[in-house]
């Protein structure tokens, strides 16, 4: 069963076609994702995710975090599925893809090549509601809200890009550690459903630097729906404009919002290389 390895900027899964590969479908989905996505004894990534047909749809996304547990919605995942059904299935400058949090438009730019480069998505609009974030964190929207975790009070702002995210403003975050916040803020009290926590320093309106510990899978290079999250609360934080670059580990994404729209995310995706899933790693041998 062939596999593709793709990232989009740094943020890396294993994606395997079920267009050409459906019986895919009937494996242990959480299992293989724990053993495909170990970086010294599988092939190393974020995690799994499938690409497979929909009726409602040109594709789907059903994406497992390396610790084997489902996630709604991956802004840079949704990109490399973008490139798969457009690269091997569908050749259109425009698809609709279904993922856990509904079905979202993406807009292809092809390089000379006729294979998609750039891909924009329309991450839909911020979810603002506590419940349907979902936050125990007060207000509607619950912005800058003090959290404790650890040693340190924060001013958190939840949102949701149909997954949970944390949103927390710092200094120098270069030098922040991440892995020691990280998962506080990931299995706070406050978000019932964990969440993914972005820690972000302002260079200036138009400007973000982010590192996101992603929940389920740790510290990633980058977050597309993190992004998302970063940019709507800079938006409502009067830190930025509509418009932000935000500088990631892995790479720049843009992004722009308006309240009472979706939030477009627009950035690469990647093949790095493909192969054949072993027997072992399929928990056959």
């Amino acid at each position: 069963m062939r596999f593709i390895k793709m990232h989009g900027t740094g943020n890396d899964y294993v994606y395997v076609d079920a267009f050409e590969h459906p019986e895919i479908l009937r494996e242990d989905l959480p299992a293989l994702a724990v053993r495909v996505s170990h970086r010294r004894f599988g092939i190393g990534a974020d995690g799994l995710i499938v690409v497979k047909p929909n009726e409602s749809a040109d594709g789907e996304m059903v994406m497992f975090n390396a610790d084997g547990s489902q996630s709604e919605m991956c802004g840079n995942g949704l990109r490399c599925v973008a490139k798969i059904v457009h690269d091997r299935h569908v050749r259109r400058p425009e698809l609709r893809l279904a993922t856990g949090a509904g079905i979202k438009t993406v807009e292809i730019q092809a390089g000379p090549d006729g294979l998609a480069e750039i891909v924009t998505v329309d991450m839909g609009a911020p979810i603002l509601e506590p419940a349907r974030i979902p936050t125990t964190l007060e207000g509607e929207p619950p912005i800058e809200r003090e959290l404790v975790a650890g040693d340190r009070t924060f001013l958190a702002t939840a949102i949701g890009m149909g997954n949970p995210h944390c949103v927390i403003y710092v200094d120098d975050v270069a030098h922040f550690p991440v892995e020691k916040y990280g998962p506080l803020v990931e299995n706070h009290p406050a978000f019932p459903r964990r969440v993914n926590a972005e820690f972000v320093q302002v260079v200036s309106p138009t400007e973000l630097i982010q590192r996101t510990w992603e929940r389920g899978s740790g510290e990633t290079w980058a977050c597309g729906t993190g992004a998302s999250a970063v940019c709507a609360a800079s938006v409502l934080t009067k830190r930025t404009g509509n418009d932000v670059a935000i500088h990631l580990l892995g790479g720049d994404l843009r992004l722009s919002w308006r309240p009472g729209s979706g939030v477009r995310l627009t950035g690469p995706a990647e093949y790095v290389f493909e192969g054949d899933l072993p027997e072992k790693m399929l928990g056959r041998a």
